[in-house]
């Protein structure tokens, strides 16, 4: 078995650990993600199995509409303002994390780029990745 996924926001009141390995791995070049992370895309790990996700401290939500018409739900520190994960009410078992709040961030490896019709031109994420120009059907 695998080590456990485990990170958090910058000042540590808000920490994760996750059993089991990501279903997907991705750079996101939509606004929102552009946004929510200060540069050109968001880069995440979504697991499945929601209940496996143990968290330690409150996090602070907000809630909006993706493209998809569906709510999702950022999941970030009110002490730090670190963003941490995201929910989708479309997709309840699954529980997605920013990479940079890993504790081991080279554990992220990215599968593919979506939203890549959004992406600025001075945001060059990895080429060799399988890009879609939306979100690929799931």
């Amino acid at each position: 078995m695998t080590q456990p996924y485990t990170g958090g926001c910058f000042c540590g009141h808000l920490r994760y650990e996750i059993a089991g390995e990501p279903v997907f791995q991705n750079d996101c070049q939509c606004r929102q993600c552009q946004r929510t992370s200060g540069t050109g895309h968001g880069s995440y790990l979504t697991f499945a199995g929601r209940p496996k996700v143990k968290l330690e401290g409150r996090a602070t939500h907000w809630e909006m509409t993706a493209d998809s018409g569906q709510v999702k739900t950022r999941g970030f520190c009110p002490i730090c303002g670190s963003p941490v994960y995201l929910t989708f009410s479309a997709m309840p078992d699954f529980f997605t994390i920013h990479a940079a709040s890993l504790d081991d961030p080279a554990r992220y490896q990215p599968q593919a780029v979506t939203y890549r019709s959004g992406g600025p031109a001075w945001d060059r994420v990895d080429p060799a990745l399988t890009a879609f120009a939306e979100m690929p059907p799931m």
